[in-house]
């Protein structure tokens, strides 16, 4: 299943380097909850590959919270995902 890498999670003035927002394609927190603990991967263009786990929904409209073995690069941001 795809994924879109959406933000780092953060706040008003510190940024998470391992935690980021992901959009699994959830329509509301409760379809988002069903998609804890399964593993996410995120391979760059150079074939780098990142894995990370989800942990928890994020709001009300569907998006997941996801920690990563390394923080991934900004180059990440609105790119695909793979859910697993």
């Amino acid at each position: 299943m795809k994924g879109t890498v959406i933000q780092f999670r953060r706040g008003k003035t510190n940024q998470i380097v391992r935690h980021f927002i992901l959009d699994v394609g959830a329509k509301n927190r409760k379809e988002a909850s069903s998609f804890i603990g399964k593993s996410v991967e995120w391979r760059s263009s150079g074939g780098k590959l990142i894995r990370g786990k989800i942990t928890g929904a994020h709001g009300n409209k569907g998006l997941v919270r996801a920690v990563f073995e390394k923080g991934l690069p900004g180059q990440a941001l609105n790119e695909s995902i793979e859910v697993k």
